[in-house]
């Protein structure tokens, strides 16, 4: 999950995921000029956090929790 030190969206994604039981790894993109490259590439241009992206290459930006649960799912079928 590609986040910045200031998104609300973010914690709440956060705290969304951990109490479902999803896990992930964290990356601020103030911290990592490269994820702020990844989250821009995905983003048409914009730094838009809580980016998700997925082993397939796939991306949600500030997805809820049952969007990223539907795309575990998809992926792991």
């Amino acid at each position: 999950m590609y986040t910045t030190s200031w998104c609300g969206y973010c914690v709440r994604l956060k705290s969304q995921l951990k109490r479902a039981g999803i896990g992930f790894r964290e990356v601020n993109i103030e911290h990592e000029p490269r994820a702020a490259e990844i989250v821009e590439r995905v983003n048409d241009g914009n730094q838009t956090v809580p980016t998700l992206v997925f082993s397939d290459g796939s991306a949600l930006t500030n997805p809820s929790v049952v969007q990223v649960s539907r795309r575990l799912d998809e992926l792991a079928a």
